[in-house]
């Protein structure tokens, strides 16, 4: 299985500025594999220290930041020489020793010849506990699940389609249209974990790929009882439950009513906080003005929420199989919530300078994103039916003129006068479709 992080990590190699890595990302996205691949590719020596079974690690890194002495240990540990320009040493879930962290900014000053990586499923929220960061001594990276291009490259002969779908001008995907509406059919039901998707290369049942995210999603509510504070665990998976019928309304702000009647917003703002530091969900905030640059606008008391997976989303309401990968249904039978939430996942991986929703003060008037390039916004409204009427979009276009509208759709690629309607499969390539 590829992914396409490995080019990042490729550069992250050859960086004359390259500092200690910490890759991030939810549980079971891949992170140990990525880095366990790039190491056993990439360089002579691959040294793996796990940090949540070895007591060993907790033990050199207590007695100080000294990095000759470091490595002195970790040789003795591994009964040989480390030699720094051909080994590769990964610090595998390293949130659980806080002082190994810390010592990435003394590897950074100090013995930057030494090859340095970390991961760690619930890094955020060690960060978050007041762990001592190496704060501008690290170079960071995210792994999210697999995206739809990801999919589409890990299925059979997938090599040149992916190609296509990355590569060619985006007015001329199409062509392979029947293609990739198949492919995101059955990524809408096995999602981007990557245990699910290679359940799926294996050609193994349905049945299967869902017992697999149901799993995680138990896995998950694990991490939620062991590692959340006492006082606002049953808050944690109030909310962690209701994200999937909060996105199913039409009108998508997450509502603490919807939790709990009476619900406040101090109720449960540290819970929501809680499961975004674990890469669970993601905050997608609200603006109240569409002007640029958008983080000025940003409105803390509305926002959306989603979770980190598609796939898992339709395992938590367990929506029917057939329904979902079916061609008679055409994504629309949920009501857009599977397309909305597919959509963020794509975007979150591909746009990397913010994502926010707008609605008018005192209208119904919704854009389901807000996207800004370096002198447009970029205005995204998201239609998982043939009823392409797109009227808050339009209204929006109307106002700001200046704006690069686009429709994602199930239709295939065109260029209007006043906007460009993409296809669902295409979202990836947002910015080369409002490039002109």
């Amino acid at each position: 299985m590829k992914r396409e992080l490995y080019q990042h990590l490729l550069t992250w190699k050859q960086s004359k500025y390259r500092k200690p890595l910490v890759l991030k990302g939810a549980r079971q996205t891949g992170k140990t594999w990525l880095i366990k691949e790039f190491g056993r590719n990439e360089f002579q020596n691959l040294y793996v220290f796990n940090c949540d079974k070895d007591p060993g690690i907790a033990d050199i890194f207590s007695r100080g930041y000294d990095t000759a002495r470091i490595i002195r240990d970790l040789e003795a540990l591994l009964g040989k020489r480390i030699q720094p320009e051909n080994s590769l040493l990964f610090f595998d879930e390293i949130q659980q020793v806080p002082t190994a962290l810390a010592a990435l900014k003394y590897f950074c000053e100090d013995a930057p010849q030494y090859y340095v990586a970390s991961a760690g499923s619930l890094l955020g929220l060690a960060i978050h506990e007041g762990v001592s960061y190496p704060v501008g001594k690290a170079d960071e990276m995210t792994l999210y699940p697999l995206s739809f291009p990801e999919f589409v490259m890990a299925s059979e002969s997938g090599g040149i389609r992916y190609r296509k779908l990355c590569t060619d001008a985006v007015d001329n995907l199409d062509t392979l249209r029947e293609s990739y509406m198949d492919l995101l059919r059955q990524y809408y039901f096995t999602g981007g974990m990557p245990e699910a998707v290679q359940a799926y290369m294996d050609n193994r049942l349905p049945s299967d790929i869902r017992a697999i995210q149901k799993t995680i999603i138990a896995d998950y509510a694990l991490d939620i009882s062991k590692h959340a504070p006492k006082e606002i665990l049953g808050r944690i998976h109030q909310v962690w439950n209701s994200i999937p019928q909060q996105l199913v309304k039409q009108n998508r702000k997450f509502l603490y009513g919807d939790i709990q009647k009476g619900a406040r917003a101090k109720d449960f703002e540290l819970a929501i906080q809680w499961l975004i530091d674990a890469g669970m969900i993601a905050k997608v905030p609200r603006v109240r003005k569409a002007g640029m640059p958008l983080k000025y606008y940003e409105d803390f008391s509305a926002f959306k929420l989603f979770l980190s997976d598609l796939g898992l989303m339709g395992a938590m309401v367990d929506a029917p199989i057939s329904q979902l990968v079916s061609p008679r249904n055409m994504f629309s039978e949920f009501k857009g919530s599977f397309s909305e939430q597919y959509v963020f996942q794509q975007l979150q991986k591909y746009i990397s300078n913010g994502i926010f929703y707008y609605s008018a003060e005192n209208s119904q008037a919704e854009i389901d994103f807000l996207l800004q390039t370096e002198e447009h916004l970029v205005p995204v409204e998201v239609k998982a039916e043939e009823n392409l009427r797109a009227k808050s979009l339009r209204q929006f276009a109307g106002q700001y003129p200046d704006s690069r509208p686009v429709r994602v759709s199930m239709s295939p690629f065109r260029r209007e006068t006043w906007m460009v309607n993409l296809p669902l499969y295409a979202v990836s390539r947002i910015m080369d479709a409002v490039s002109r």
